[in-house]
């Protein structure tokens, strides 16, 4: 089989749109949850708590005739994914239009206001403000068909609309392509837009921090005293490509995706399961073929709710048996859903390859029901790690784990 390495990163998160600015927060243990003073006018929403990007601008050669099939999730998906191409040097590449450039992509839904115009229909019985773009806006594949659009692609379109591992599937996806010699590089990643929405599905679970006069102090994952998690928005997109043709051609390499896992609960659709989340790691460490000692540091789910949090670190300790290393990058940048995945191995291969990796902040007082694990707090670590694992769950009960090498 092929082996598969990284070349070309970008994201837009809360915290920043370039690694230095993102690093910076990171190093200060800045957050970037906002109070949301517009969602003050939805009656029996209870959370006003966020995390939006404050400077997302496009480029002028984003034309009108260019983005009308695309919602501000595609807009997101669309930009972090020519950033990625760009600092791979494949921007305008004739590899993307020669079908052997594929995407995969996705976010949990599409542009959520699109909705509204379709809501019309079956609330008022009108078909005014439905456009001729409207469902192309809405459609939970408008990530990944919108990249391969805008950049002219030919190959295997893989959408991956699942909720929270929606990023993490289209890297694990994505990798088993060029693995399997279907196509020799890939686009992926994932996306996803700010909307009032989204936290409603979770504060209908009371499972929405509601500490709305102090957003500097949530999400708290791990902690004791968390009381819910903090949606963000953002994106990001890696170049996967084989290896022989990144070598080929001279490109800088990133890190290696080496282990790939995942599985389903098969039990509730929004209660976390350990056993199943232990299976996923175990198999991206079989895929990986290492043994659990090899991993340096997860990058954690870790959304701060009550049960997420415990499942997910005794799932953990059940495979590693040790307090291995380990912190949550939402806690800077909320739960972007569809897009933390990719995020969250964006900031994780970073911080390998700067031997230095972020706290989980405002983790001040350990639940005692999460198991024994090295919860990174403080100013950071230095640890110098050869392979980081990256883990997320969703709702629907799927479950992925991804293993990078440092490349050298």
């Amino acid at each position: 089989m092929k082996r598969v390495v990284i070349t070309g990163m970008a994201g837009l998160s809360p915290i920043g749109s370039e690694w230095p600015a993102v690093e910076r927060a990171l190093r200060s243990l800045r957050n970037g949850v906002r109070y949301m003073p517009n969602w003050d006018n939805y009656q029996g929403l209870n959370t006003r708590l966020a995390a939006p990007i404050e400077d997302f601008e496009l480029p002028e050669h984003y034309t009108r005739k260019r983005t009308r099939s695309m919602g501000r999730v595609a807009l997101l998906a669309t930009r972090a994914s020519e950033l990625a191409l760009l600092d791979a040097g494949l921007l305008n590449d004739p590899i993307l239009t020669s079908g052997l450039a594929g995407v995969a992509y996705g976010s949990s839904s599409g542009t959520p206001a699109a909705l509204c115009q379709f809501g019309g229909l079956l609330l008022h019985n009108t078909a005014d403000g439905i456009k001729a773009n409207t469902y192309l806006h809405m459609m939970p594949h408008t990530t990944a068909v919108n990249v391969g659009l805008f950049f002219h692609m030919t190959g295997r379109i893989i959408p991956t609309s699942a909720a929270c591992v929606s990023g993490s599937l289209a890297i694990g996806f994505a990798c088993e392509a060029i693995r399997y010699g279907a196509q020799s590089l890939m686009l992926a990643g994932g996306a996803e837009e700010l909307c009032a929405t989204q936290a409603a599905v979770f504060d209908t679970l009371f499972a929405c921090s509601t500490r709305n006069d102090a957003p500097a102090t949530t999400p708290r994952p791990f902690d004791a005293d968390r009381d819910g998690l903090v949606i963000g928005e953002g994106a990001a997109s890696m170049v996967l490509e084989d290896l022989d043709h990144a070598i080929g051609r001279g490109a800088r390499i990133y890190a290696e995706v080496v282990g790939f896992g995942t599985n389903s609960d098969g039990d509730h659709v929004t209660q976390p399961s350990a056993p199943t989340m232990a299976v996923a790691m175990k198999l991206a460490l079989d895929d990986a073929r290492l043994p659990p000692d090899a991993i340096g540091y997860i990058s954690a789910h870790g959304t701060a709710t009550d049960l997420g949090d415990v499942a997910e670190s005794q799932a953990s300790y059940e495979i590693f048996r040790r307090p291995v290393p380990i912190s949550s990058m939402k806690s800077y940048i909320g739960h972007t859903l569809g897009a933390c995945g990719a995020l969250e191995a964006w900031m994780g291969i970073e911080m390998m390859n700067n031997d230095w990796y972020a706290p989980t902040i405002n983790l001040d007082h350990l639940d005692p029901r999460c198991a024994d694990l090295d919860y990174i707090v403080g100013d950071g670590r230095t640890i110098e790690a050869e392979y980081v694992m990256s883990n997320n769950f969703a709702f629907g009960g799927i479950n992925t784990s991804l293993v990078f090498r440092r490349w050298h």
